[in-house]
C-alpha cells in the first residue's frame, strides 16, 4: 500500500492514472501529453507499475497500459476506514461534549 501511495503522491503519475480512466493507452501516447524526456516517462510508469496501479498489455508488437482497478479499490477501502474512524471519533467526542454540558459536575 505504501508504493500505491508514494506512486500518487507525483502530479505527472496522478495526470497518467487520469488519462487511462479513459481506456488503455500505449507509451507513446502518454508520453506526448508530456513535455518529458522519454526516460523520465518511462520511470513514471514503472514506478506505477510496481505500484500495480497501471499493467502493460502487449498487443502486437506495441505495448498499452491500463489501470489496475484492484489497487484503486485498495487505497480507496483503506482510505474512507480512516474516514469513517474519524466521523466515529467525532461523534463520540460531540456525546461527551454534550454529556458534560447537561451534567456540568461530571
Amino acid at each position: 500500500m505504501n508504493d500505491l501511495f508514494k506512486a500518487l503522491s507525483h502530479p505527472v503519475r496522478r495526470r497518467i492514472v487520469e488519462m487511462l480512466r479513459r481506456g488503455p493507452m500505449t507509451s507513446g501516447d502518454i508520453a506526448e501529453a508530456f513535455d518529458l524526456s522519454w526516460p523520465t516517462v518511462t520511470g513514471h510508469l514503472n514506478a506505477l507499475k510496481a505500484a500495480h496501479l497501471i499493467a502493460p498489455e502487449r498487443t502486437g508488437s506495441s505495448i498499452r497500459y491500463r489501470l489496475e482497478i484492484s489497487a484503486v479499490e485498495e487505497g480507496l477501502a483503506f482510505m474512507l476506514a480512516i474516514l469513517e474512524s474519524a466521523q466515529a471519533l467525532a461523534t463520540e467526542n460531540e456525546e461527551a461534549r454534550g454529556e458534560r454540558q447537561t451534567h456540568p459536575s461530571r
